[in-house]
């Protein structure tokens, strides 16, 4: 038992000043690093970071005119395919592609030589039924021919100028007139072509008044009103708009998309605008007395939401925002700003919260809100 313990004792012997030196280093080191962080820390408040420079404004209230926007197209008021009534072989073209015609005006003519031929006939048929007529009426009154001759001499004179009018108006319609006023499409008949009824000739548009066709969700349907006013605009002519004028509200509301059919009538006395054209129509509506607009640029999306960094105290300072329509290169915020808040609109990509800002005076007073 003795020799057992007399290693153990010899042991703890040798490493008694080892367990006596290891706690005086560590506070020798201690102590060090203390000293350098002591000297370190001026030198580290000498070197604060600088203020950020960045672009801001100080939002204030403004009216908010309102808007109600729909797409459509253009229609034509008045609108038709060219086409004869009648066969025949064509002997006259009148037109060319492209031409303004006034109403009634001739444009292809189609061979009436027989239907002449025929009317001359039937002209002279008339005019001895005519001659038949008169002479019965005469022996009639001396008593010289009864009541029943009379009557079918007038039946036979009837019966001729009738086919008087029908001879002329089989003529009539060898000649394809402009029914109004219009500018005519393209030309697809050819001089001494034979053309059946209801070949296509050209088309003719009337382009002095268009139709803008579109449609509205029934939730909007309150705001329409007939006879009101409307806007269209078109990329073929980007910042120009045409006033129009609601005509005609469809009574039902489409049953797949709960959408209203809604016609408006535009005048277009240049005919800058035509038939087909893609169309943006805004409704007005009453303006919104007090609304608060940042650029696009100040608003900040996060998986929390979107917010703004405003200045306070010179500081940076994330606000949470609620954001409504966008107005151009603007939106609106519902709610989270004031009236005088600094809001920072450039810049804030190296701001952190928290960190000191430097407004730029110039940037600041080059972008008032108005």
């Amino acid at each position: 038992m003795t020799d057992t313990l007399r290693p153990l004792t010899d042991t703890r012997r040798r490493l008694a000043p080892v367990l006596i030196v290891i706690p005086i280093l560590a506070a020798i080191f201690a102590g060090i690093h203390l000293w350098r962080q002591a000297r370190l820390a001026p030198a580290s408040a000498g070197h604060a970071r600088p203020p950020v420079e960045v672009s801001a404004l100080t939002v204030e209230p403004e009216p908010l005119p309102q808007s109600l926007e729909a797409t459509g197209s253009l229609q034509a008021v008045q609108e038709l395919t060219l086409a004869p009534e009648v066969a025949g072989r064509v002997v006259a073209i009148r037109f060319e592609a492209g031409m303004s015609v006034e109403a009634d005006t001739p444009l292809v003519e189609l061979n009436d030589a027989p239907e002449r031929a025929q009317l001359a006939e039937a002209v002279s048929r008339a005019q001895f039924a005519r001659l038949q007529l008169d002479r019965s009426r005469r022996l009639v009154a001396t008593d010289a021919a009864t009541q029943q001759l009379l009557d079918q001499r007038v039946t036979e004179q009837e019966q001729a100028d009738a086919t008087v009018q029908r001879i002329e108006a089989l003529i009539a319609q060898k000649t394809i007139r402009a029914p109004f006023a219009g500018l005519l499409g393209i030309r697809r008949v050819n001089l001494g072509q034979y053309v059946n009824p209801g070949d296509v000739l050209a088309t003719l548009t009337a382009l002095d008044r268009l139709y803008a066709n579109f449609t509205v969700p029934q939730q909007d349907l309150s705001k329409l009103d007939l006879g009101g006013e409307v806007t269209v605009r078109t990329d073929a002519y980007p910042g120009q708009e045409f006033a129009a004028r609601i005509n005609a509200i469809e009574p039902m509301v489409q049953q797949d998309t709960r959408n209203v059919r809604v016609q408006a009538t535009l005048g277009n006395p240049d005919r800058k605008l035509r038939p087909g054209l893609y169309v943006t129509v805004g409704i007005a509506q009453p303006s919104r007395p007090s609304a608060i607009l940042v650029p696009a640029t100040a608003i900040q999306t996060s998986a929390s939401g979107d917010s703004v960094l405003v200045v306070r105290d010179g500081k940076a300072a994330p606000v949470p925002v609620t954001t409504g329509q966008r107005v151009g290169d603007r939106i609106v915020v519902e709610t989270g700003l004031g009236s005088g808040d600094v809001v920072i609109t450039s810049g804030q990509l190296r701001v952190q919260p928290g960190a000191p800002v430097n407004v730029a005076a110039s940037v600041a007073a080059s972008n008032p809100l108005r």
